[in-house]
């Protein structure tokens, strides 16, 4: 086929075979830029995953360190939650302890210097001694409210 004896289909389709073969050489140039990147990140990731891997095992017995020092202080605050509950248990039963005769002290004063008191007053013996009583009795029952009061949790 002569050069000048061409028609314009075969001009189209020389066109058409340049075209191609240009996206052809274009593909070509970005897979192979394609495939370098994909190496440079493959490079990348191999690099990273064998510097981070110590780094991760290293926080892993870090963090195992941690729940053991963890587990200590734990056990220690148990201890001190059941020394305070000791503590606790021993100052109500020495407090138990002392009430009642405290209050029976409490009440034997009051019943002395009332009984005195109506002595002077009437000069009555019997008259004197069931004040006394009386008055004991009742500063017996006010100090046990007292303490019944202060025992209640403020809530």
């Amino acid at each position: 086929m002569p050069l000048l004896a061409t028609s314009a289909g075969d001009i189209a389709r020389y066109a058409l075979a340049f075209f191609l073969v240009a996206v052809g050489a274009g593909l070509a140039y970005a897979f192979i830029k394609l495939a370098g990147t994909f190496t440079r990140l493959s490079s990348f990731i191999r690099g990273t995953e064998q510097e981070l891997l110590p780094v991760i095992h290293s926080l892993g017995e870090s963090v195992d360190k941690v729940n053991g020092q963890l587990d200590k202080v734990d056990g220690v605050t148990d201890s001190a939650v059941d020394m305070a509950d000791s503590v606790d248990t021993a100052v109500r039963a020495v407090s138990v302890a002392i009430a009642r005769p405290v209050q029976k002290l409490s009440g034997l004063a009051a019943g002395l210097s009332h009984g005195a008191s109506s002595l002077r007053a009437t000069r009555d013996w019997n008259d004197a001694v069931r004040a006394g009583k009386q008055a004991a009795a009742r500063r017996e029952r006010d100090l046990e409210d007292e303490l019944r009061h202060e025992d209640r949790p403020s809530g």
